[in-house]
């Protein structure tokens, strides 16, 4: 089975399967990824691997741009009918499948770019690909902010620490937020 018919499973039995609208953890987690932006409004962000669009919710709030992409077709589905009841016209949703597909860049690149809980997913050559089409997708001055679970599964390419560690080591960023806890990272890195 792919990453995408798995994630597509997942969310077909299960329209939120990692309980992201209830869970204490979910919660806690999106409050702190929130606060730990370094402005208070973004121009044009990118968050790629959107899930159900519980976190894409939250940063519209923030951004004037928002575009959201997932590779599960459900996912987009259950992220849409999300920003329907909120009547938002600021969000681009799209279903690509991240790294090999990626959104139009705007005009002098995104200013913020989040990455919650997509990147372990990714194998070594998807992994170094993803990292480099942030790097150039993202403006000078712009912000990534990228948050990942450190706990063991099954279904995890990359660990959170090495990950992590990897993305802060790049010469084009430098480390504005470091948040450690013993179940997740949380990291905001500016391209200088």
């Amino acid at each position: 089975m792919s990453q995408r018919q798995h994630f597509e499973a997942l969310y077909q039995a299960c329209a939120d399967p990692w309980n992201v609208q209830t869970a204490w953890y979910e919660r806690r987690k999106r409050q702190l990824l929130l606060a730990a932006l370094p402005r208070e409004r973004y121009r044009h962000a990118f968050e790629p691997g959107c899930g159900n669009g519980e976190m894409t919710i939250a940063l519209l709030d923030r951004c004037d741009q928002l575009v959201a992409a997932d590779f599960s077709e459900s996912a987009i589905l259950l992220c849409n009918a999300r920003i329907q009841r909120e009547s938002r016209r600021d969000l681009h949703l799209q279903k690509l499948e991240v790294p090999r597909q990626w959104p139009q860049v705007p005009e002098g690149g995104f200013d913020l770019l989040v990455v919650s809980e997509l990147a372990y997913y990714l194998s070594d050559s998807e992994l170094g690909l993803f990292s480099e089409r942030c790097l150039q997708s993202l403006a000078p001055g712009g912000h990534w902010l990228m948050c990942h679970w450190r706990h063991e599964a099954a279904d995890l390419l990359q660990a959170a620490d090495t990950l992590h560690a990897q993305m802060g080591a790049h010469t084009a960023l430098r480390s504005l937020v470091e948040h450690r806890e013993p179940d997740f990272l949380l990291d905001v890195w500016e391209k200088l």
